[in-house]
């Protein structure tokens, strides 16, 4: 029946009743239906949302094909594979064909990236980038993984380091860009040691902390077939080029804990907002100014680590160092970068940065922030308005007090062929698709106004009153235990399910004081079992806390987070110090 003839026969109808097809150059006409509930998201008028798959396991970055297949970086590999391959049959926009692949070998957890380039399917272990040929029509991709990059020190230590994590993404002239993270905190000889200098020269800086650029189809290339393309970064897991402006962009984690090893300093507000997330823009040669410097959004400068002599105000020699286009605020955890690339979306989107924020482990007393994805309009690479609240409602919570509460956390994001944008989450590794449904040409400020009063309000996104957001009444125990245990083991102790063990419950609490006061002393390193689960990380010494503290310190742990356990004395700290001495 033509659409004349449909007309015709629904003249009788009320204008409301006609349903006349949509022309077949309307991109929304082949766009599955949206979730009723817009998979619990939060988003501008005019947008949908809808599941793709509920849970493939703890993704970490995808990657979408021209044919509408989707490829995911599971953090670890499983038996059943270290990456998972979904495809739609049916044309609703759900998965259900779910394959996993990859069978290498990564002793540690933290594989992350996930790209197509040139044919092939790139991931990242740990330890080295992979790649595996496309086979067209196939889902799977050949089962040979060949190796492209190999980080001569994982293999030197397969356990790894901090911030060991890979991303991954290309240029339009053959190269692969690979960050090398710092192996700690601010490159302090004694790492996370309260009132320990930095390096200078920072010797890490040789081969961590910047990004590395290497021959995109070369199999077996190590770090030093690569060229440093730029260096100062702490630890970059958001990467992407701009092929809109022809550069590298990335978003920085900034170093933790100002309050818990500077407490002269820093207050735990101020701890909790500090440093910046540095959005850079990167061209070779580019230094980021980590460890020397960090970058403060509220003074909107650049200043000195206290490690490097800073006070929260010294800038000495910050003017040799990058600026970033964007500082947002510390600890949202930039974890993926996008520039979109398509039309499906209303034109102020076009070329502008997708930021995937994971979201805080470390703002306690006050509520968690990050946990959304926000949108930053660009215009030849830089940005020509402030950020903006894209989609919000990941963690299902109104105040996140522990990261371990919150519901999903976004990570992944790759653009459709359609423009759709696709969101992976950590937690259980659900995956989204965000459409936009509505009239383009009339999207604007209206559309957009429930989001900017997200930004504003909500709890995880906007800045904490320093009294009235602080979650936790202050007790000696309790301010001691936020300031040095709650950014490992969480506020409630329930530890973050991966690398920090759960003290809430944990025999090792509840066990022996001698014990207990041992591990606070003289730290912990190695695999131990906590609850049925074996931990493989590493506890620092907190030797340098008073025989008071720490004694403060495991009273409040173990008669909030056990059952019956007894407080422990200062007296008992300092015999169990002088026995190790």
């Amino acid at each position: 029946m033509g659409v004349g003839l449909l007309i015709l026969l629904c003249t009788r109808c009320s204008p409301g009743d006609r349903k006349v097809p949509p022309p077949p150059d309307d991109p929304k006409a082949s766009l599955p239906p949206g979730d009723a509930d817009k998979g619990k998201l939060a988003l501008a008028d005019g947008f949908e949302a809808l599941v793709v798959v509920d849970s493939v396991g703890r993704a970490r970055h995808l990657a979408v094909n021209d044919n509408g297949d989707i490829y995911v970086k599971l953090r670890a590999v499983t038996p059943r594979g270290g990456s998972v391959a979904l495809r739609d049959t049916t044309g609703d926009g759900k998965a259900d064909l779910v394959k996993y692949f990859g069978t290498y070998k990564d002793p540690s957890a933290y594989g992350t990236g996930m790209r197509i380039y040139n044919g092939y399917i790139y991931y990242a272990s740990t330890g080295v980038v992979y790649r595996s040929k496309l086979v067209p029509g196939q889902l799977l991709p050949d089962t040979v993984e060949e190796p492209i990059v190999i980080d001569d020190a994982y293999r030197a230590n397969p356990r790894g380091t901090e911030h060991i994590t890979k991303s991954i993404t290309f240029d339009d002239k053959g190269h692969l860009y690979v960050p090398f993270g710092a192996p700690g905190d601010v490159c302090q000889a004694e790492n996370r040691t309260p009132g320990a200098p930095g390096m200078l020269p920072c010797p890490q800086l040789d081969i961590h902390g910047g990004v590395w650029q290497f021959d995109a189809n070369k199999p077996g290339q190590v770090q030093g077939d690569g060229k440093k393309y730029a260096t100062g970064m702490r630890s970059l897991v958001a990467m992407a080029w701009n092929f809109e402006d022809g550069n590298l962009f990335a978003v920085q984690h900034g170093r933790d804990d100002f309050a818990r090893t500077w407490p002269g300093l820093y207050s735990p507000w101020q701890s909790a907002l500090l440093p910046s997330e540095e959005f850079f823009r990167i061209t070779e040669g580019t230094n980021g100014g980590w460890p020397y410097y960090y970058f403060d959004q509220m003074q909107d400068k650049k200043v000195l680590n206290p490690e490097y002599g800073g006070d929260g105000r010294k800038a000495d020699g910050a003017d040799t160092v990058a600026l970033p286009l964007i500082g947002f605020p510390g600890h949202f955890s930039p974890n993926d970068l996008l520039f979109y690339r398509g039309d499906q979306f209303p034109a102020r989107y076009k070329n502008g940065a997708f930021i995937a924020f994971h979201g805080s482990t470390i703002r306690a007393p006050y509520p968690q922030g990050g946990y959304f994805v926000a949108f930053v309009p660009m215009k030849g690479g830089k940005p020509t308005g402030p950020w903006e609240v894209f989609a919000d409602g990941f963690a299902q919570l109104d105040t996140i007090v522990n990261t371990s509460d919150a519901k999903a956390r976004p990570m992944g994001l790759s653009e459709g062929p359609d423009g759709s944008l696709y969101v992976t989450e950590s937690v259980k590794g659900k995956i989204w698709r965000i459409m936009f449904k509505g009239d383009k040409a009339a999207f604007g400020e209206q559309q957009l106004a429930g989001m900017e009063t997200r930004k504003q309000t909500a709890t995880n996104i906007k800045q904490p009153d320093e009294k009235k957001d602080n979650l936790f009444k202050d007790t000696p125990g309790s301010v001691a235990y936020t300031q040095y245990c709650a950014s490992c083991h969480l506020p409630g102790g329930q530890g973050d399910g991966n690398r920090y063990p759960p003290l809430f419950g944990s025999k090792w609490v509840s066990g022996p004081s001698k014990t207990l006061i041992e591990v606070v002393l003289k730290g912990l390193t190695g695999p131990i079992e906590v609850r049925g689960k074996t931990y493989d990380g590493v506890m620092p010494a907190h030797a340098f806390l008073s025989d008071e503290q720490v004694a403060d310190i495991l009273t409040y742990v173990r008669t909030r987070m056990t059952h019956g356990s007894s407080a422990i004395k200062a007296d008992e700290v300092r015999a169990v110090r002088a026995g190790l001495k």
